[in-house]
């Protein structure tokens, strides 16, 4: 009869401890997650900033500047689910790259200072969000790992747990660049 006890209040503190182990790898996810929420909240800041530098210079490029800005809105509502935000993150990404490479056919533009420092702080932006992604994609890969195997899947199944996504880069992002492509263009 004691040692079926001692069994039981093992199995139980087994099941404790797997159970504190997937909530806070959940936890884990979530904080990463917000890391990168974080980190595109202080490039959306940056935008306007940069927007308005580069207007004063580019006379062709408002559709560009348009763009950035509609999508900038766009991520700051409040009912954009976190899908949805990372999908306009990359669409910005994408576009800001866009406007980096057209600075190039203004030397005066390249020569401001105000620019400049958007341009530097919008790199160190970049390379921060980077970061929190990689951080992310950590956490997911350990929270999936206990929710994928035994005996943790046990409980992940009983508390409703399913694997996460990683983040991804866009398969145009993957391309090779062509530095001739972009200077002739």
């Amino acid at each position: 009869m004691i040692i079926v006890a001692i069994i039981a209040i093992l199995i139980l503190i087994f099941g404790i401890g797997i159970y504190n182990s997937l909530i806070s790898k959940k936890n884990q996810v979530a904080n990463a997650f917000s890391a990168i929420d974080v980190m595109l909240k202080k490039r959306f800041d940056l935008i306007p900033n940069l927007v308005e530098t580069v207007k004063q210079y580019m006379q062709y490029e408002g559709d560009t500047l348009t763009k950035i800005t509609e999508l900038r809105g766009k991520a700051l509502g409040s009912n954009v689910s976190e899908s949805d935000k990372l999908a306009l993150d990359q669409q910005i990404g994408s576009a800001v790259k866009g406007l980096m490479v057209s600075v190039e056919n203004y030397p005066d533009l390249k020569a401001n200072t105000n620019f400049n420092n958007l341009q530097s702080t919008w790199t160190e932006s970049e390379e921060q969000i980077a970061a929190a992604r990689r951080n992310y994609n950590a956490s997911v890969t350990t929270y999936n790992n206990a929710v994928m195997m035994f005996p943790g899947n046990m409980f992940a199944g009983m508390l409703g747990y399913q694997p996460m996504m990683v983040l991804e880069t866009a398969a145009e992002e993957r391309k090779n660049v062509s530095a001739k492509e972009l200077f002739n263009s």
